[in-house]
């Protein structure tokens, strides 16, 4: 046996790479059919980006037209979701904050996961004194409270949906890079791993070619499962009012707003709270459903 043979699939065979990706995306699609809390994930998901990207033709109002001759009004058939203390159609500012939550998710995702996976499988496959201070300065950040450390930066940064981001971000990458560090001991350890070094392969070239794709799967599924916690740490912020800043319709600062009429309006409460739980329900079972196509360790029987 050459060493080429002991090389990945898809880097000794190229020509094949199309047909079993191809192959791949079939088996996945397979076994999310047989998810069906995972689809419906999914759907919830895919309804809710539809809904970000067309807001300006879906929502009924505008979402900061105020009607202070109309505040408070119940769920009805001419405001569905009621209107809040300034007359605002709450349906309207609902579809409207999709477009800051879904911002949020994937900003703050597109910052931790690339970070997250860099830390994690330098640590791993570095070792030594690298591994040492990245993997201790992982634990201190991990040893604050997420959320505590979030309104922190954020309350040093100066409110915004921006500066909130960021402030995610930066307590969001340490349980990433502490996976993509478990996942690229493995790694490293592997035969074609092994056999792409006597082959003269770069450290850099071993890094990007053959440890990072394998750890990306598992750094997804967590990104998944994270993103709930995420739409909850921004909601706590713009609760607090660090998040978007008024008249912006973030759901977590309409909650902030309705809980002075939770007893003569509860809707101006509720409303925002529910798109919460469905948002937040809807990527817990997305990632789960991702976690048993990707990770068959977690596969069920």
């Amino acid at each position: 046996m050459t060493v080429e043979d002991t090389l990945p699939a898809h880097a000794a065979e190229p020509a094949t790479s199309a047909p079993r990706l191809a192959g791949s995306l079939k088996g996945m699609l397979a076994k999310l059919a047989a998810e069906p809390l995972g689809l419906f994930g999914f759907a919830i998901l895919a309804l809710l980006v539809v809904v970000a990207i067309l807001a300006p033709l879906i929502a009924p109002y505008d979402p900061v037209a105020q009607n202070l001759a109309g505040a408070q009004q119940p769920p009805g058939w001419q405001h569905w979701a009621g209107t809040d203390e300034f007359g605002r159609d709450i349906l309207s500012r609902l579809i409207y904050g999709t477009r800051i939550t879904i911002q949020t998710v994937l900003a703050v995702s597109l910052i931790v996961g690339p970070v997250g996976l860099l830390i994690g499988i330098v640590a791993g496959f570095v070792g030594g004194w690298t591994d040492a201070i990245l993997m201790r300065f992982t634990d201190i950040v991990l040893s604050f409270p997420s959320l505590i450390l979030a309104l922190a930066f954020a309350a040093a940064l100066g409110a915004g949906l921006e500066t909130a981001i960021v402030a995610i971000s930066l307590t969001g990458w340490p349980p990433i890079a502490r996976l993509a560090r478990a996942e690229t001991l493995i790694v490293r350890n592997a035969d074609y791993v092994a056999a792409a070094r006597l082959y003269g392969a770069s450290p850099w070239r071993l890094l990007v070619r053959y440890i990072a794709p394998m750890c990306v799967p598992s750094v997804v599924v967590r990104l998944t499962l994270n993103m709930a916690g995420i739409i909850l740490t921004a909601a706590a912020l713009g609760f607090l009012g660090l998040g978007a800043q008024p008249p912006a319709p973030e759901w977590g600062a309409m909650i902030s707003n309705g809980r002075k009429f939770m007893l003569d309006s509860w809707w101006i409460a509720v409303m925002p709270g529910v798109a919460i739980l469905v948002t937040s329900l809807a990527f817990n079972l997305a990632g789960d459903a991702m976690r048993d196509i990707l990770d068959p360790r977690h596969a069920r029987g």
